[in-house]
């Protein structure tokens, strides 16, 4: 029996000039997940995340170094999605955006939302489970694995594991934590939920 886990990103700065980093929270979270599994002598076999820098920098401070980028493991780009709409406007704060991601998301994951460069929903599924099942579907017993990446493909992966309708994955994603850990037990003809979206490293909670 495996283990695969999941971590999102730390939390960001979504509403800055540069998304893509993490905020000194964020930096602080990642520090305690690493400090957290080295107290508690947790290793891991093979080491993944995706490829924008707020999920290199994740993993690097919590204390990793020489693991393989993937870009697969990438997060859905919300601001094409958000600029799909037809009466766009600039997110200003949190419950803004969450508001134009409601009404954006059900049109995406039906593709009726489209635009030049937009990937589908089917193609940013696809993507993320081809790259998980390229990990569980490995012939190497016994591993412990970590990917870091974001809300997304996390969604999908629960969503995949559960077996639970498509959209699903869009309403798990809302409710993943930053720097949160979501596992996997696995071998190569299964794979089974074990625990969601957990931050016991944490006292201060974020999702964005």
């Amino acid at each position: 029996m495996s283990t695969l886990v999941l971590v999102r990103h730390a939390q960001a700065t979504p509403f800055e000039k540069i998304t893509d980093q993490l905020s000194k929270l964020g930096e602080e979270q990642s520090t305690l997940l690493g400090e957290y599994w080295r107290a508690r002598g947790v290793a891991f076999d093979e080491v993944y995340s995706g490829s924008f820098l707020r999920h290199v920098r994740t993993a690097e401070l919590a204390g990793f170094s020489g693991f393989e980028s993937n870009d697969a493991f990438n997060e859905y780009s919300a601001d094409r999605i958000l600029r799909a709409l037809p009466d766009f406007a600039p997110p200003s704060d949190n419950r803004h955006l969450q508001g134009m991601l409601d009404r954006a998301m059900p049109q995406w994951i039906a593709g009726t939302l489209q635009a030049p460069g937009l990937e589908s929903f089917g193609e940013f599924r696809g993507r993320v489970t081809g790259a998980l099942r390229r990990i569980l579907e490995a012939d190497r017993p016994s591993r412990r694995v970590a990917v870091f990446t974001s809300a997304g493909p996390i969604g999908v992966a629960v969503q995949t594991a559960l077996k639970a309708p498509e959209g699903m994955a869009i309403e798990i994603n809302w409710r993943i934590r930053n720097c949160s850990l979501t596992e996997f037990v696995f071998t190569r003809g299964r794979v089974s939920l074990d625990s969601f979206n957990a931050t016991p490293h944490l006292s201060e909670v974020t999702f964005r």
